[in-house]
């Protein structure tokens, strides 16, 4: 079953220095572009991380230090995959949860102030763990009934994904063909970060989803405690969490006026 699309979808697939998103770096970037009419593009970039690649995870996707020295930073290539994505849709294995809020980290130390928040995001391993709770090589294995070769390869992974998404629909009759849906179905708990440091409650107000003031609501607590704004700048998490933080903070600030 094709896809029903309104717009292109951007697959894509992250190869990185580890699994800390404040911290990590991409090392490889994989995306395959899906287009309304069903054509593709397929792009892999190899990427200087700045940062040395344990060798625990070169163990993982097989990507060295010399692999990459020479390759182009994620700030040389920024503005190529910033257009690349820009008023597409996204989808990913995993990517709600790693490689969308790595990916939103890395375009703003590049200075690239795109919101990955505005794109509809079909997480293909939501779909398959709330169907069937496997990896993505028993995904394809089971919906594909193929073995999936170079798995941790950027591009495989992303081919791989694409294929599963589309056997899901010929096998979920409930599952609908439209990526708003997708996008929904294959949500968690809803955050208005990537990190969930910061919660959504039903009313659509957003509360601190960790900490000594969790289930608090974040602009009770900018006002009667200013200096905890300043601690959480100051402190290791997100940058794409401290600037939900600081619009918040803003918008709280503009209603005063």
């Amino acid at each position: 079953m094709q896809l029903k699309l309104t717009k292109p979808i951007c697959f894509f697939d992250l190869e990185t220095t580890g699994i800390n998103i404040a911290k990590d770096r991409i090392v490889e970037i994989a995306v395959l572009k899906v287009f309304p009419n069903g054509n593709k593009e397929s792009f892999v970039w190899k990427v200087n991380p700045t940062i040395p690649i344990p060798k625990v995870t070169t163990a993982i996707h097989g990507i060295t230090n010399e692999m990459v020295v020479n390759e182009p930073t994620f700030k040389e290539l920024a503005p190529k995959i910033f257009a690349l994505l820009k008023d597409c849709d996204l989808g990913g294995y995993n990517s709600n949860r790693f490689d969308i809020p790595l990916l939103a980290e890395e375009l703003l130390r590049a200075e690239i102030d795109y919101d990955l928040k505005k794109a509809a995001s079909v997480d293909v391993q939501t779909i398959f763990h709330k169907k069937e709770k496997r990896t993505l090589e028993a995904a394809y294995m089971f919906y594909c009934n193929e073995e999936l070769k170079d798995a941790h390869s950027a591009a495989a992974d992303t081919n791989a994904t694409y294929e599963v998404l589309k056997a899901q629909l010929d096998r979920y009759d409930d599952l609908e063909n439209d990526v708003t849906s997708l996008a929904s179905f294959s949500a968690h708990k809803q955050f208005a970060d990537f990190a969930g440091y910061i919660g959504i409650t039903k009313n659509g107000e957003a509360v601190f989803a960790f900490g000594k003031h969790k289930g608090a609501l974040v602009t009770d607590v900018l006002e009667k405690e200013p200096g905890y704004y300043g601690w959480l700048l100051n402190a290791d998490f997100p940058l794409y969490t401290k600037k939900v933080l600081t619009r918040i903070k803003l918008s709280k600030l503009n209603t005063k006026f």
